[in-house]
């Protein structure tokens, strides 16, 4: 118990940080938002046939970090013949 309660009394606090690693932060989960909204909307938008899986599963994977909208969008389309 006593552990846990230093862990929590040496957690650093944003105003702590410095002002790199915040603006690093900040960008970084912008991109992540960015990206995993994009892939909400494409996932909405394409057609079933078009998608690899199913629209579930990449909802899902698309959930992982910045990791899975850029699977998503690396392997989860299936481009339409007009994007060919």
């Amino acid at each position: 118990m006593n552990a846990l309660k230093d862990t929590l009394k040496n957690k650093k606090k944003w105003q702590d940080l410095p002002v790199a690693a915040q603006v690093a932060i900040i960008v970084l989960s912008s991109i992540e938002i960015s990206l995993f909204v994009a892939a909400q909307v494409d996932i909405t938008r394409r057609p079933a046939e078009q998608i690899r899986g199913g629209k579930l599963r990449w909802r899902l994977i698309s959930l992982i970090n910045i990791l899975g909208p850029l699977a998503y969008f690396k392997r989860g389309r299936i481009p339409a013949a007009s994007e060919a």
